[in-house]
């Protein structure tokens, strides 16, 4: 485990810490379900990463950012737990984000029915996650101890390669459709001006690579590069709301020479965006840092009937859709009923008057960013996806209206008994709007 001091001054006090959670053996990788068997070898080493921040007031937050593809409720509330026992750092307080990386090792429950795994390679992802849990925590008190005076910026440049995945014609050929191409950035500088943490972001799914070589994908190589062109400093990739884009062109299957150059030139373009704004005339964070985090329940559509279930399982033509309709069934066996509802996490951070950071669960749509950007302000609001629990897509009324994947059979395939309601972009976009005011309210 790294751990570096920040020093500087100003009225913010930061600390940064890092820890490798590359796994030790071989393991079964996430976000695909077609994958067969286990990893073979690293391309590069992957990482949980802590920036701890402390504001004039004395407050401690803490946002972790994970080359994972997500982490589960399980996981996120024994990591607020212990967060809470050992550092006394607040829920509202500590954001833990994933990149969504498609060639990260499968930890917790986070699509726990994607993978048909056997009873041996089960085990090993049990004593990877154990371990993964005390490295989160570790490295969240690990920031923590390296507090020291900061100056902290933000300002956000462009990165053009993500693009709707919706929106397909004949030949793989995308039409245009939504996308966030906004790349926001946080800058943490100690006393003397030298720069110590990079926080950066984009809305694209890290989906370039699906081999079987654990990586990073191309968040990872973007913080190998801002690393490479900054030493010294930690850099930290955000996932955005980028649940419905994909980077293109990408290569599938077995990673080839060819491949990994395309995922490395992704992180290439995204660092050099990044880079353009460090070299800007960045807007300086003031304080104090207010937070807010509440759930909000968000309402299935119909529930299937056990009959329905049943005759799905029976058209199911391959082991994944078998394990989405077995497992439904087994809830109804267990709790004589389906959920109707999920308790889904909303999280806001307000630095000062300077930036609200928007942290939202699952995989959102980017409707939702856009939304926020342009209700809030685009130049002083950053919304994240993929923090703090990864349910699902979580679909916008668009999305649902045209239908397909990530708001129809993306659901069942994660264990969730079907659609959202229509209501769920106005649900998510209320209770965003209530934690807002409430932190703009706070004394």
């Amino acid at each position: 485990m790294l751990a570096t001091s920040v020093r500087g001054v100003g009225g913010w006090r930061a600390g940064v810490a890092e820890v490798n959670i590359t796994p030790r053996e071989q393991i079964w990788l996430a976000g695909y379900a077609f994958r067969d068997r286990p990893s073979e070898g690293v391309l590069h080493d992957i990482y949980a990463k802590a920036l701890a921040l402390q504001d004039a007031r004395g407050n401690i937050s803490v946002l972790v950012t994970s080359d994972l593809v997500g982490i589960s409720r399980s996981m996120a509330e024994a990591i607020a737990r212990r967060s809470k026992e050992r550092f006394n750092i607040p829920r509202d307080r500590l954001i833990l984000n994933a990149s969504h990386s498609h060639s990260s090792p499968v930890a917790g429950e986070a699509l726990h029915l994607f993978y048909d795994m056997d009873a041996g390679q089960r085990a090993v992802t049990e004593r990877y996650t154990r371990r993964l849990l005390e490295q989160m925590v570790d490295v969240i008190g690990d920031s923590i101890k390296q507090l020291a005076p900061a100056e902290l910026a933000f300002e956000q440049g462009l990165a053009g390669f993500a693009v709707n995945r919706r929106r397909a014609a004949p030949g793989n050929r995308h039409l245009p459709g939504p996308v966030d191409h906004d790349v926001p950035v946080l800058r943490v500088r100690n006393g003397k001006g030298n720069l110590r943490a990079v926080v950066f972001g984009y809305a694209c799914h890290a989906t370039s690579l699906s081999g079987y070589q654990i990586n990073g994908d191309y968040p990872g190589f973007a913080q190998e590069e801002v690393e490479k062109a900054h030493p010294g400093a930690t850099a930290m990739f955000v996932a955005g709301c980028g649940a419905d884009a994909n980077p293109l062109p990408r290569i599938r299957g077995v990673l080839t020479e060819k491949s990994i150059s395309l995922a490395a030139t992704y992180g290439r373009i995204l660092a050099t965006a990044v880079e353009l704004v460090l070299q800007s005339e960045m807007k300086p964070l003031d304080g104090p840092l207010k937070t807010a985090w509440q759930h909000v329940d968000l309402p299935f559509q119909q529930l299937p009937s056990r009959e329905q279930l049943r005759a799905k399982l029976e058209k199911a033509d391959d082991s994944f859709g078998r394990r989405q309709f077995n497992y439904l069934i087994s809830v109804l066996d267990r709790e004589g009923k389906l959920p109707d509802r999920y308790a889904y996490p909303v999280q806001v951070w307000q630095f000062g008057s300077s930036l609200t950071f928007i942290a939202l669960a699952g995989e959102p749509v980017v409707d939702y960013s856009l939304r926020f950007k342009g209700q809030y302000g685009w130049d002083r609001v950053w919304v994240a996806g993929y923090c703090n629990d990864l349910p699902s897509y979580i679909p916008s009324l668009r999305v649902l209206r045209e239908g397909g994947y990530e708001g129809g059979e993306g659901m069942t395939g994660v264990g969730l008994p079907g659609p959202f309601s229509s209501a769920i972009e106005e649900i998510i976009a209320e209770k965003v709007d209530e934690l807002i005011q409430r932190t703009r309210n706070q004394k």
